[in-house]
């Protein structure tokens, strides 16, 4: 779906009126197009306060292995006069008090940060300390970083790590957490605080196909948010099974072609559904890694006048299925197993008129937080991405008005394409997310809703 007004104000004579006006200026985002992507728009600077000097040092040698031009000082801009990203070290901080000063300095270098650019906070777990000043240190990060995230502009975002106390900085999901915030692939994620509480995975051979070797199968995928989740997986060398009813069956052959894949037409509600996947995975690939539930349909209505089957109906499909498929493949997945779902803001806030639709996403949350728990006996991981308003056929039929505020509801501006979520599916699939399990990762522009 386009959205004209951000077309609009990005042309010259418009974008100074909107200014003028004071009316919301979206840009364009930067997204992933090719391996380079993955690098900042400019030099790296990391900071760090006086307790968390030897994190930042093994961050900053890894962001040198990857040939960055990495910074160390404030007071020294780039030569070109713009930072393409600040990454802030706080992993060790004890009290409110030593937060203070890198804080500062990071003020000092907003002036400096170029369109698109990119900030992470590297911090702890404030729910792992018993020691309230340590609690409240790490606590303060994550209302620093949400509330910096709604200051930035020109599609730049700030989001952070949260580490447990065990995990060092250079884990393989908290290196590839880092990349995955500096790169084009997270445009749309913003103000976000990622958990991290194991240090397993591994890094990827090569970077620009980080899931080579991988069978991925995703449900729903002959359109939207499937179909650009399958592209992603595919450009980063998975082996795509697409899953849909069979009314989508000629979309479903289109992509699947595309993406030099294998579709198969079934139902996700019947009873074998999870048997016939996992058959077809094994004939065609002889495995299964990653399961990615993503089907679902929409029945908004308001309680007061919602009919039965506009409740069951979608409870079948986005939450019964999810689960029953899940529990039949659990087990059977291989050792690095990934079960990925699609969530909602709409199931961490709520939404009017979405009380079936609500329940079902904030379902998939709980499934996936007790999942999690399971996999990981096995090496695998469940987690989950709840996308914000996001530019679909779903969305499209929103009414105009209702769509343009749902469009400028974030801290971005503007809705999300289907391939951002992708983007971190792909990522919470990846290797080198080994370590993140049992999280919701928002994909939502910083949507003014929830958390």
């Amino acid at each position: 779906m386009n959205d004209v007004y951000l077309d609009l104000v990005n042309r010259g004579w418009a974008k100074g009126l909107a200014g003028r006006l004071g009316l919301p200026r979206p840009v364009r985002l930067r997204r992933y197009e090719r391996p380079g992507d993955d690098a900042p728009v400019g030099p790296v600077l990391v900071l760090h306060d006086a307790t968390s000097r030897p994190a930042a040092d093994a961050l900053a040698r890894t962001l040198l292995g990857w040939n960055l031009d990495v910074r160390r000082d404030p007071t020294e801009p780039p030569a070109q006069g713009r930072w393409g990203a600040v990454v802030l070290v706080v992993d060790a901080i004890a009290t409110p008090a030593d937060l203070g000063d890198v804080v500062l300095d990071l003020g000092s270098t907003l002036r400096a940060l170029a369109p698109h650019g990119r900030i992470v906070a590297v911090s702890r777990s404030w729910a792992e300390s018993t020691k309230p000043a340590v609690a409240a240190a790490r606590r303060a990060v994550d209302g620093f970083v949400r509330s910096l995230a709604k200051e930035l502009r020109f599609g730049a975002t700030a989001n952070g790590l949260l580490l447990a106390d065990d995990i060092d900085v250079a884990a393989p999901s908290v290196v590839g957490a880092v990349r995955f915030f500096l790169s084009a692939r997270s445009a749309y994620v913003n103000g976000q605080l990622l958990p991290i509480d194991s240090a397993a995975g591994r890094l990827p051979a090569d970077w620009s196909r980080p899931l080579a070797d991988m069978v991925v199968v995703i449900t729903g995928a002959a359109r939207g948010i499937g179909a650009a989740t399958a592209r992603v997986m595919a450009r980063d060398g998975a082996q795509v099974v697409g899953v849909d009813v069979p009314g989508a069956g000629e979309s479903l052959a289109a992509v699947m072609n595309e993406v030099r894949g294998t579709a198969l037409q079934l139902d996700i509600t019947a009873p074998d559904a999870a048997q016939r996947i996992l058959d077809h995975a094994d004939a065609r690939y002889g495995h299964l890694d990653v399961v990615v539930h993503n089907a679902g349909i929409l029945r908004d209505k308001l309680l007061a006048n919602m009919r039965p089957e506009q409740w069951h109906d979608l409870m079948a499909v986005n939450l019964e299925a999810p689960l029953r498929m899940s529990a039949a493949l659990a087990g059977q997945l291989g050792p690095t197993a990934r079960i990925l779902s699609l969530a909602s803001t709409s199931g961490i806030a709520g939404n009017r008129g979405q009380t079936n639709y609500g329940a079902a996403k904030a379902g998939i949350i709980g499934m996936t937080r007790a999942l999690a728990s399971e996999l990981a006996r096995t090496g695998g991981t469940a987690n989950a991405v709840a996308p914000g308003f996001i530019e679909t056929d779903m969305t499209a039929s929103i009414p105009p008005i209702g769509r343009q505020v749902a469009r400028r509801a974030s801290t971005l501006q503007q809705g999300g394409q289907p391939r951002d979520v992708g983007e971190a599916l792909a990522f919470l699939a990846s290797p080198q997310a080994g370590g993140i399990n049992g999280q919701t990762l928002r994909v939502c522009g910083q949507n003014l809703v929830g958390q």
